[in-house]
């Protein structure tokens, strides 16, 4: 049944503890309505409301741990829409950075410092690559044991395992349990094997058949035997198939509730193609993969995939946006140049990138133009040159510096006169419409 934010709030305790989280029953109750919290988070739910809304209130797509808890997991699934103009889509995509099997110990673990290092800032944000995905094909269940255990050791995340052998597969995760890896992939010819690995150690389990219709038989079976935390896996380099399973996997789920294909969706894409594999991948994290196996550990393999997953998993309700406020770029002093900016993320870290290579220190203004770039906040009347004079006064900047000297963006001419007319900054300089021409402008203009 569909349930409301108050049919759940009429099954709670109504005592605004918190211990969920959440500073009140109701504001729970909305995010249980939202399918973004199960009814059973509630520590002090009676037994009787547990029984009678607990499926009721599940999100249709399970939520799944990789790795053990805290920060050192990875969580995926528990997706809520199908587009993400719906809402937004909640779980970033995970890349994971294949180990193959036929590796010596020494280029495995070169592998993984690879992975390791695979992170990245980019507008303010922190991206990594999430899993490392060890291939166990070719090795006994000594040496896998050995292989998996060394590697979870030294890893910064959580691993992929890999492996069609259940001694050489169940060595390794038996070896590695407490590090919860994902054991990578049960099918219709060894799944009572698999399955019964991933009840002994606890592990989330990827499941894969030829049809959605098998799939859901596995996904069943696993659930009869103990095993709930599931990955859904598709074959990513047949990319038609695969996008048409993940969809009507996901559209089951999400629209009908058909719970049996409710779990979060991997592939494979690992080709020795680079290019080739970057688009297998980008093609992936916009229909649903929640995590995708590459081969390449380049940065420039890395880092576009990684931006498409960051621009895919951002609010688009939500401007990503930086705090209004006066920043110094390196190490200012009374001379150096000021610029001013909006508070729209990509702008501002583009600006301040352009002046980091510049070796200009230098001082931004941040505006509040409500996350819009320069063009759109004035276009839509949310940047005129009053609100600049306003917020160098407000941000003191003028304390700062001897000069009266303002660098705007090329793309306002039109500021620069009633910013002298009406302000104390009386040289005003029409900077590059771009960022990138920051560093020669500064040269040019600077001294």
């Amino acid at each position: 049944m569909a349930l409301t934010g108050m049919a759940v709030y009429k099954s709670l305790p109504k005592t605004n503890c918190g211990d969920c989280g959440f500073p009140t029953c109701m504001a729970f109750a909305m995010q249980v309505a939202a399918k973004q919290k199960a009814m059973t988070d509630c520590p002090h739910l009676s037994d009787e409301a547990k029984s009678e809304m607990s499926e009721a209130s599940a999100p249709p797509m399970k939520l799944v741990r990789i790795g053990p808890d805290g920060d050192a997991g990875f969580e995926i699934g528990q997706e809520t829409v199908m587009f993400r103009h719906e809402e937004k889509f909640h779980k970033p995509t995970a890349l994971a950075i294949k180990i193959p099997g036929s590796l010596s110990d020494a280029e495995a673990a070169a592998k993984l410092d690879a992975v390791n290092d695979a992170v990245f800032t980019r507008v303010g944000e922190e991206l990594a690559v999430g899993l490392a995905a060890v291939d166990l094909e070719g090795l006994d269940a000594d040496a896998a044991t050995a292989r998996a255990t060394s590697l979870s050791e030294k890893s910064r995340t959580p691993l992929v395992l890999m492996g069609s052998d259940p001694e050489a597969l169940g060595g390794a995760a038996r070896g590695t349990a407490a590090k919860k890896p994902l054991l990578y992939k049960a099918t219709p010819a060894n799944a009572d094997a698999f399955v019964a690995l991933a009840a002994e150690t606890k592990c989330p389990l990827a499941v894969s058949a030829d049809s959605l219709e098998d799939l859901a038989d596995l996904t069943n079976a696993a659930k009869e035997k103990g095993v709930t935390d599931l990955v859904l896996a598709f074959d990513g380099r047949n990319v038609a198939a695969s996008v048409r399973d993940m969809t009507r996997a996901r559209r089951a789920a999400l629209r009908k509730g058909f719970r049996t294909l409710g779990y979060p969706a991997m592939v494979d894409v690992a080709v020795d193609d680079p290019p080739q594999e970057n688009v297998l991948a980008g093609t992936f994290v916009a229909k649903y993969a929640s995590v995708i196996i590459l081969n390449g550990s380049d940065p420039a393999e890395l880092l576009p995939e990684l931006t498409t997953i960051q621009n895919i998993y951002t609010d688009p309700q939500v401007p990503n946006t930086v705090e209004p406020k006066l920043c110094a770029i390196g190490e200012v002093n009374e001379d150096s140049p000021v610029l001013f900016t909006t508070n729209f993320a990509l702008t501002y870290f583009s600006v301040e990138a352009e002046i980091e290579r510049s070796k200009v220190p230098s001082f931004i203004v941040v505006l509040d133009t409500e996350g819009l770039g320069v063009l759109n906040a004035y276009a839509g009347d949310k940047l005129v040159p009053e609100d600049v004079v306003k917020t160098l006064e407000a941000q003191g900047v003028a304390e700062k510096v001897k000069h009266r000297k303002l660098i705007i963006p090329g793309l306002l001419p039109s500021f620069r006169a009633e910013i002298e007319e009406t302000s104390e900054w009386k040289n005003v300089l029409i900077g590059p419409e771009m960022a990138s021409g920051l560093p020669a402008f500064l040269a040019e203009n600077w001294k």
